[in-house]
């Protein structure tokens, strides 16, 4: 087989996975789409879709896991390539837990499905869409090897947890104003927390970015300079 020839197959291979990786990315920012807007309309049946769906993502990151596999039996690839295979499988790892975190909030809403909610959603949808933006911007980062929009999207991930924070702080003083409102406010309180923990994933994958581009893991100096291209 040539060079060429392998070359080809080997970048067949990657954008098949890719392609995967697209639709599992698609499919997580439905769950968290479908997951919040059940929890705003108390709407249980919408809220079990979202249980019923995760298993499909599941099915995906295995699919994921054995392609890559897969490529690395049969084409040996090396340095940039592999780094790419092996990033892949994690990010099909990181996909599939943010979409259990979307599942995590569908299963309390199912909870609370009977209780009226404990004031309106106004925070919560907000730091939904910014986890939403977060984990497209993480994926098509991986997807083009865009370090800058990496980095930018890393510190996003301040805003998600100063949201986090501000509606703690809240449901807190709902808590100590009336014992009553305890049990409804900690399972707000969980919906905040699943989706803080998207944005770490998004972070998470962001930093395979990095890694594809310069081979390097580990804490990120963000005031450094962004790097562009691979090596």
């Amino acid at each position: 087989m040539t060079t060429s020839s392998i070359r080809s197959a080997l970048d067949r291979e990657e954008n098949r996975i890719k392609d995967d990786l697209l639709r599992m990315g698609s499919m997580v920012e439905t769950a968290i789409d479908r997951a919040v807007a059940a929890l705003k309309q108390r709407d249980g049946s919408l809220a079990q879709q979202v249980i019923d769906d995760d298993l499909r993502i599941n099915e995906l990151r295995y699919q994921v896991e054995d392609e890559c596999l897969t490529v690395i039996a049969t084409q040996q690839p090396a340095a940039h390539d592999l780094r790419v295979i092996v990033a892949a499988t994690h990010v099909a790892v990181e996909l599939e837990r943010m979409a259990d975190h979307a599942e995590g909030i569908a299963k309390i809403t199912l909870r609370m499905v009977d209780q009226p909610l404990l004031k309106p959603l106004i925070d919560i949808p907000i730091m939904a869409n910014i986890v939403k933006e977060m984990t497209r911007s993480s994926l098509d980062s991986f997807m083009h090897n865009d370090i800058q929009l990496a980095r930018q999207t890393i510190l996003r991930d301040d805003e998600v947890d100063q949201m986090y924070q501000q509606i703690f702080r809240e449901l807190l003083t709902y808590m100590l104003e009336d014992p009553k409102n305890i049990s409804r406010a900690t399972f707000l309180l969980w919906v905040a927390h699943n989706l803080e923990r998207i944005g770490d994933r998004a972070t998470n994958l962001c930093e395979r970015t990095i890694f594809v581009s310069t081979g390097q893991m580990g804490d990120l100096n963000l005031d450094e300079p962004a790097e562009t291209g691979h090596s």
